[in-house]
């Protein structure tokens, strides 16, 4: 019977707490590590942690130690404000240990070859090298229902004039305000510009799952167009992170463009609200979250997949296991892949070994 693959969960916010529930359930893998950010964490059972009885498996700041422990892979889930420059640092001392590193914090790299800083990913492919392990990110969007989904449902077509994915969702579970509030423009006026209306943002946040379709369905992208929509809400809403008053952003609608041919013919579109009465005229979902594939060409194929339960209250644990198990569920093929930096079409599918267990 093959081992057990040694894994450690780094963070234990919404997505390592899945991560860590989903490892121990699992007889192909073994929890043997878990880093966390806060002092007050430190020492705690990582069951606990995680809302499970206890597990035996002590929380830790230490990196060195997690190091020593030779784990097969990490589950890298860290999040806040630094994002990948407070990961890329971390990733390079796991790749270099010949650690092997599945990831939701870096979305951007979902497709390595177009990764923002070609300075990074020259070091993490030397340091992958170097270590003889593997690095792959992954998620639900940007992930599976931002580029793979369309892949899978393009195997139908014979001919593809337009993709067009689209995630709607409910956010006011998110409590992070200044990544709502100055990052995204919520509970602002239409008058402050927020983070996505930096030029060059919104076309470099999607340029990943943009060209990984483009490369798997062998077309060239000569550019991205990016676009934001706001609209206000005419009531005051009560969301995680505070209160959203009347008058200000209450939904955000981003838009990336891929051009072939001319043509804008790969479009991600990003629509978040805090509620669903707001930007009644865009399109709704009755859940969590919901994603669309529209492909027009021969044939017109039109796809939606729901997560969460219908009517739900936005609390975006579905959405928040998806993400989760999309590494968890990819440890053992990352494992078996050759070193270096990895997307989704470089290993097979990720099947989830063991669900029914």
């Amino acid at each position: 019977m093959p081992r057990s693959l040694r894994t450690v969960v780094w963070a234990t916010g919404g997505v390592g707490s899945i991560a860590i529930d989903a490892v121990t359930r699992r007889p192909d893998l073994e929890l043997v590590g878990v880093w966390v950010h806060s002092p007050a964490k430190v020492g705690r059972d990582a069951g606990e942690l995680a809302g499970r009885p206890p597990l035996g498996v002590a929380a830790t700041d230490d990196a060195d130690a997690l190091i020593a422990l030779s784990p097969d892979c990490v589950v890298y889930a860290a999040s806040g404000p630094d994002r990948d420059a407070g990961a890329v640092p971390d990733y390079l001392r796991l790749l270099n240990a010949g650690i092997n590193v599945v990831s939701t914090t870096s979305t951007a790299l979902v497709y390595p070859p177009a990764y923002y800083s070609a300075e990074w990913r020259d070091q993490l492919e030397a340091a992958a090298k170097a270590g003889n392990s593997s690095f792959y990110a992954s998620g639900v969007f940007p992930g599976f229902a931002s580029d793979q989904l369309a892949l899978m449902l393009a195997t139908q077509s014979k001919k593809i004039d337009h993709i067009t994915v689209t995630e709607i969702s409910l956010n006011d579970h998110y409590p992070v305000a200044d990544v709502m509030m100055d990052g995204m423009g919520f509970g602002r006026s239409l008058d402050f510009e927020p983070m996505l209306k930096t030029p060059g943002f919104i076309e470099m946040a999607w340029k990943a799952p943009i060209h990984l379709m483009a490369d798997a369905l062998g077309a060239e992208v000569s550019e991205i167009r990016g676009s934001l929509d706001r609209r206000i809400t005419d009531r005051d809403i009560e969301v995680a992170f505070g209160t959203i008053a009347a008058g200000t952003c209450g939904a955000v609608c981003t838009r990336a463009a891929g051009v072939v041919n001319g043509r804008e013919a790969i479009v991600i579109e990003h629509i978040i609200r805090m509620s669903r009465d707001v930007a009644p005229d865009w399109p709704a979902s009755e859940f969590d979250a919901t994603y669309r594939v529209d492909i027009e060409g021969d044939p017109d194929v039109h796809c939606a997949m729901n997560l969460g339960e219908a009517e739900g209250h936005g609390a975006g644990q579905a959405a928040m296991a998806a993400t989760a198990m999309r590494v968890v569920n990819a440890i053992p093929y990352v494992v078996d892949a050759p070193a270096g930096l990895l997307s989704s079409l470089d290993i097979p599918n990720t099947l989830p070994r063991h669900a029914f267990d």
